[in-house]
């Protein structure tokens, strides 16, 4: 059986430039819909560069925290991936 966080990390590699999933979505996909706080710790103890965590934003549609490992700002990243925001961003 695979673990959770395997399951996390193979989930959130596989998300598209330009696309991203919620917390929520991430844990639901990985087996456990109530273990959304585990994938943001996930994310956030991520040290892996080819891992896009940046991808993974709040069920609100905010971007939420951000580890840094592909620049200092996450929104940033977004939208030169192409992501477009309907709600204002922090």
């Amino acid at each position: 059986m695979k673990s959770f966080k395997k399951s996390v990390l193979a989930i959130v590699s596989s998300i598209p430039a330009g696309k991203v999933l919620t917390y929520s979505e991430v844990a639901e996909l990985a087996g456990n819909s109530r273990a959304y706080r585990a994938v943001g710790a996930i994310m956030a103890a991520n040290k892996d560069i080819i891992i896009p965590c940046h991808r993974v934003i709040k069920s609100d549609g905010t971007v939420g925290m951000y580890n840094g490992l592909r620049g200092k700002n996450k929104t940033t990243l977004l939208k030169k991936e192409g992501v477009i925001f309907n709600k204002k961003t922090p």
